[in-house]
């Protein structure tokens, strides 16, 4: 196992990390002495890496799905869910909520037919709806970027369909079954702006291919009462044993099939059982390691997170990537990113820096709203994008703050101030830096607090955060 000397900073993908770190120190002692030397424990791990974004997005579905109507974040399987406002400071359903755009999504199996999409037209709003298959892999982005604001029309097929497509519609042939659809729709948050958008998700249509152009209805959703509804994802996946994990990532195999160059790890996992097309051969696999197989299996995955190789860039305090969405054969990073990042754009569509702590020095301290800041764009030198940017603040545990402007992220719809040389100034304290500043003033807690910054459509000239051309600048403490 090769793992890079190099310490990275974690912020960029911190979402989930603060409760995730601690598996990694899995391969310490008597587990590590157990298995050393063990081919098949890692051969096992290795599986465990591979499958951990198939099992991650079937466990997802069904907790997303597992309920008779659209309410809320969720919806029965082939019917849109509408996020209808921004939440609040209360919100505590979701972490690193968004103040940017309105999601439109859609879990759809396309196994048995395509499923179709319609879009409105959307003119000059900034518009995805990136479609992920069963391995997270973003095989498709309709949206502004790509294909425009103009109406549109696509089947969602799947692996090996044929067939015929009415005149107007675009097939989007899908790898695997399972298709999750993850729209967004950009929203100033005021009332007007609200009530466009509304309009625009409305507009918005997900039915079978069957039933394309007829006044179709989506039938109740049917509920599972097995299904652990309060449990988090991640949790219930990491908790499984290595027979259930690897029986349950067999099964999904059946229909959301390997690509073709996974074919020399395959021919390795057939050797402790795992054969696409197959149920799982619990046989082959030693009794000894089903219970630790998980634990270090989901510890590598963090080690990738704390340890890597280019993987997260550290510029300034702000920790990114922009390898993201679509991963080829480098499943370590596709994990990490189903386990910490779920859903990840593709980086032309969307990078998200983000900084835990101010650098200062050889040391780097926690952002504290007891102190003041300072984020200085010089002039002409905010983040270069096509769609938009903001910053959010987020608490310590990735939750808006209450704050007595309703601020929760701070952008050019603002009207943010410039400073005689044109650079402009984003305050970030607890209380207001004054009536003239207000308007470039990000409200902080009293206590710890994350900063993540949003960069959609980041400009692919230079300068630009794709290439490395533009640097993010340093949060600065005052006094």
């Amino acid at each position: 196992m090769k793992i890079s000397r190099r310490a990275v900073s974690a912020g960029g993908l911190g979402l989930l990390a603060a409760t995730a770190l601690s598996p990694a120190h899995a391969l310490d002692g008597p587990i590590a002495d157990l298995v050393d030397g063990s081919e098949d424990f890692w051969l096992a791990v290795e599986a465990y890496v591979y499958g951990y974004p198939l099992v991650t997005m079937e466990m997802t579905r069904r907790v997303i799905t597992n309920v008779p109507a659209v309410e809320g974040t969720k919806g029965p399987m082939g019917q849109i869910i509408k996020l209808r406002e921004y939440p609040n400071a209360s919100f505590r359903d979701v972490t690193a909520p968004n103040a940017d755009t309105l999601y439109t999504t859609a879990f759809v199996d396309v196994g048995k037919e395509p499923w179709v999409l319609s879009i409105p037209a959307m003119d000059d709003r900034y518009y995805l709806f990136p479609m992920l298959d069963g391995w997270t892999n973003v095989f498709q982005v309709p949206g502004q970027r790509t294909t425009g604001g103009k109406a549109q029309q696509y089947a969602i097929t799947g692996p090996g369909w044929q067939g015929t497509l009415p005149a107007g519609v675009t097939q989007y042939a899908s790898p695997t079954d399972i298709v999750w659809i993850l729209g967004r729709i950009y929203c100033t948050g005021t009332p007007e702006d609200y009530k466009a958008v509304h309009a625009l998700q409305d507009q918005c249509k997900l039915v079978p291919l069957s039933s394309y152009g007829k006044d179709w209805q989506p039938p109740p959703g049917v509920v599972d009462p097995s299904i652990d509804m309060k449990t988090a994802v991640r949790d219930q996946v990491n908790r499984m044993d290595a027979v259930s994990y690897f029986t349950l990532l067999s099964q999904l195999l059946k229909t959301n099939p390997p690509s073709e160059a996974d074919a020399p790890i395959l021919e390795k996992l057939a050797r402790i059982g795992i054969v696409p097309g197959q149920d799982f051969d619990k046989s082959k696999l030693d009794a000894a390691f089903v219970k630790r197989i998980p634990e270090v299996g989901f510890g590598r995955i963090m080690l990738h997170f704390k340890f890597s190789d280019g993987d997260i860039k550290d510029i300034n305090g702000w920790g990114y990537t922009t390898r993201t969405g679509l991963y080829g054969t480098d499943y370590l990073q596709r994990a990490l990113i189903a386990a910490i990042g779920l859903g990840a754009n593709r980086p032309q569509d969307a990078v998200y820096p983000t900084s835990l702590k101010q650098p200062d020095g050889l040391f780097s301290r926690a952002y504290d709203g007891s102190n003041k800041y300072v984020l200085t764009f010089p002039k002409g030198r905010t983040p270069p994008v096509r769609g938009f940017w903001s910053i959010t603040m987020y608490d310590d545990k990735y939750f808006f703050v209450a704050n007595p402007i309703n601020r929760y992220s701070i952008s050019p719809r603002q009207d943010l101030k410039k400073n005689p040389d044109g650079s402009i100034d984003i305050h970030i304290q607890n209380e207001s830096p004054g009536a003239d500043k207000e308007a470039n003033w990000l409200p902080a807690p009293k206590g710890k607090f994350i900063l993540m910054m949003r960069l959609y459509w980041p400009d692919e000239n230079h300068p630009s955060i794709l290439d490395g051309s533009w640097v993010i600048p340093p949060v600065k403490r005052l006094g």
